[in-house]
């Protein structure tokens, strides 16, 4: 007994201690005083989620830096406990209403890929309950913990509805806290540098947990192979942030579950990713024009001849085609949708159908709008269905419940789908 105390009493003085080097980090008033203003612009626009740059960090403690890498779930601990210290200096009255959501991860990754699937149902879980005896005055505060949260040991999550010497006990729902979940898929990329976030909720608000289905950017997947997927947990702020087909960036906490059927495990396993930060992704903001880019595109744009000097920039590789790459540069830049003044909308895409003899490079000028448009996705008509295009129905190996699973028509809303032997649907 006195053994684990005397451990327990070293953790707290080794967390007090990296408090105060967090401490120390962050508050850089004297400095260019970053964190001090993303502070204040957060309680001014009551925004949940505080980023902290890990090069910020490692400029200060390489120390630091070096333990939330490899030993995340101890570190964010104190990391989150600093950030909730240098809020409460800030403004008092806006952490006394709200706590600090901890998001620790064992192992950090960041993922890119593009969101399958989209859970409709997000479910709230509970993280905290507190109860009041009115036979002994006393106030009763659990929380719960599971698989797919960030502590390292789930507890136990039967409710309580009566004390030790069974008196009942009374739910006080405006001090407990929930959470929404929503989960999905990614293609795994291992990066060196992340952005760590802490989200700060509202003790009697309501935070989100969706699970959702990403899979593999089309352009990344291996020749020959189906994009592979891994399915990502969402909390908080971060559930029903992404659409069917948004490119996203996903950073969590990588584990592994194991699979369960009729209630009990069967001895296999599967990998998710707890997300702690979703960055959304597109081609079109990573395009950055400096003043000389937009000289020119104003000159080009006054030439006669520019429709031909952008259609023989099309696919400049495949000789000849001009009236079909003509086409193809209508498809991507012409139309535009209309809304009537009674609502309704007319439709300003533009359909292109390539009919030839084979290897006339219709694949490769398909596989040249894909790379050139900002949302495009690559499919083929071999073993697919007219329905299969547009979705799908599941089972959700949790739940049992039945969903809808989008498809490249989908995936594609607002961009162009690229469909190879379409004769073959």
């Amino acid at each position: 007994m006195d053994g684990n105390f005397m451990v327990d009493r070293t953790n707290e003085a080794r967390n007090r201690e990296l408090i105060q080097q967090y401490l120390n980090i962050l508050d850089d008033s004297a400095e260019g005083k970053i964190y001090v203003q993303k502070v204040e612009d957060m309680i001014s626009t009551e925004t949940p989620r505080l980023i902290v740059n890990l090069n910020d960090i490692r400029r200060k403690s390489a120390e630091r830096a070096s333990g939330l890498i490899h030993n995340f779930v101890e570190e964010i601990v104190c990391l989150e406990q600093a950030a909730k210290e240098i809020i409460q200096r800030a403004s008092p009255d806006f952490v006394k209403a709200q706590q600090l959501w901890r998001s620790p991860r064992e192992s950090k990754i960041a993922e890119g890929g593009l969101p399958r699937e989209s859970r409709s149902l997000v479910r709230p879980k509970v993280v905290k309950s507190v109860h009041y005896c009115p036979a002994t005055k006393k106030t009763l505060e659990k929380r719960y913990t599971d698989l797919t949260s960030y502590e390292s040991f789930p507890s136990s999550n039967v409710y309580p509805t009566e004390d030790e010497n069974k008196n009942p006990l009374e739910t006080e729902f405006g001090l407990s806290t929930y959470k929404d979940h929503q989960s999905f898929s990614v293609q795994v990329c291992f990066f060196q540098d992340f952005d760590f976030t802490a989200a700060v909720q509202q003790l009697s608000g309501k935070s989100e947990f969706q699970p959702d289905k990403f899979q593999e950017l089309p352009e990344c997947a291996p020749a020959g192979q189906l994009p592979r997927s891994v399915d990502v947990i969402a909390d908080n702020d971060l559930a029903d942030l992404v659409n069917p087909g948004d490119r996203v960036r996903v950073i969590g906490l990588y584990r592994v579950l194991p699979n369960k059927q009729n209630g009990y495990s069967n001895g296999s396993f599967r990998s998710i990713v707890i997300s702690n930060n979703i960055q959304l992704l597109s081609k079109e903001t990573t395009l950055d024009f400096d003043p000389e880019d937009v000289r020119n595109i104003r000159k080009l744009s006054r030439k006669k001849d520019v429709f031909e000097l952008i259609s023989h920039s099309l696919a400049p590789s495949i000789c000849g085609h001009d009236e079909v790459k003509k086409a193809i540069l209508c498809l991507l830049l012409g139309g535009c949708e209309k809304i009537l003044d009674n609502g309704s909308r007319l439709r300003g895409d533009i359909n292109v159908l390539l009919i030839g003899d084979p290897s006339v490079a219709k694949s490769q000028l398909l596989r040249y709008v894909l790379q050139t448009a900002a949302r495009a996705v690559a499919t083929t008509g071999r073993g697919s269905s007219g329905v299969g295009l547009t979705a799908a129905v599941t089972t959700d190996p949790d739940s049992g419940e039945r969903r809808l699973e989008a498809g490249a028509m989908v995936l594609a809303d607002r961009g162009v789908v690229c469909i190879d032997e379409f004769d073959k649907v």
